[in-house]
């Protein structure tokens, strides 16, 4: 992040900037937060972790930016090694991660593969397995969307593509590491506001999000009795790369929340951090609503 703390400012805007996808964290001006959090007397200051993951082994997609990157590095600074899923594509974005992970003294390892394919994400577990020793926190966090405002311009082929993309690797990340996680151990999804708002030009996007939901619930029920937890975020708006690399002009421009900004990667990753951790030791199939001040009563 930037010395300008005007990210964590009511009012802060992200100036007008598009890539082609999945877009890199690296090219966003201004960069996203990743390290820092919000003061209560409007600044910020560097995370202040407390140990809540020493030794823990965490996987992460979508790992290479955003709040994956900055999910791997809080993870790191309470004291958990990661390994992070990312397209071979964004592998310069990856690298960076690996080296905010390890100036905190904890590993990361790399995993670069498209997750659509379900041998991949058996791969990944194989590959955790293998660098790791154990896999304590599993967090589905990638996705794909693309704006699309009426339902007879969805094609079937983008249809696919983002289910095949946000909810199939969900299922098939889980269902190969699961055999290997244990009593304390957990999962964490990131869903979206959206499939409680429903927003209309992110429709197969909102849908994916859904399924992810229920998906949770529903997998938290077959495991909570056997001390292994599942649960799932949904974040407002985020500046991310995912942002810039999906989203058009006009969408970018009302890019807000009710608390006047978007997020920061960080302040999500504080929630993940939370799920990861005995902090929320009561709490499964439950979603944590990290969406800026939308009421959603879900």
């Amino acid at each position: 992040m930037s010395s300008d703390k005007s990210q964590f400012d009511i009012g802060f805007q992200p100036p007008v900037q598009q890539q082609e996808p999945p877009g890199l964290q690296k090219e966003l001006d201004p960069q996203p937060s990743t390290e820092y959090v919000p003061t209560p007397d409007g600044g910020y200051k560097l995370y202040q972790a407390a140990g809540k993951l020493k030794d823990r082994k965490a996987v992460i997609t979508g790992g290479d930016s955003g709040i994956g990157r900055a999910t791997a590095t809080l993870f790191a600074m309470e004291g958990a090694d990661v390994l992070i899923a990312y397209l071979p594509q964004e592998e310069e974005d990856a690298q960076e991660t690996v080296k905010l992970v390890e100036k905190y003294g904890r590993k990361c390892y790399t995993f670069a593969a498209d997750l659509k394919d379900k041998n991949n994400c058996k791969k990944l577990v194989e590959e955790a397995m293998s660098k790791l020793g154990a896999i304590n926190i599993l967090f589905n966090n990638h996705a794909y969307q693309m704006m699309t405002t009426d339902i007879h311009d969805l094609s079937e082929e983008q249809w696919d593509l983002t289910f095949a993309t946000n909810i199939h690797p969900f299922f098939y990340i889980s269902k190969a590491a699961l055999p290997h996680m244990k009593k304390g151990d957990t999962i964490i999804n990131d869903a979206s506001v959206n499939a409680y708002i429903g927003r209309p030009d992110l429709l197969d996007y909102t849908s994916s999000k859904g399924a992810i939901v229920a998906f949770t619930r529903g997998l938290s029920n077959q495991f909570v009795g056997k001390g292994i937890r599942v649960n799932a975020l949904a974040p407002g708006p985020v500046w991310t790369p995912l942002v810039a690399s999906t989203m058009t002009e006009e969408a970018i421009k009302q890019f807000t929340s009710p608390m006047g900004r978007p997020a920061q990667p960080s302040e999500i990753a504080t929630c993940a951090v939370f799920l990861a951790s005995t902090d929320s030791a009561q709490l499964s199939g439950q979603t944590i609503h990290c969406n800026g001040g939308v009421i959603v009563n879900g």
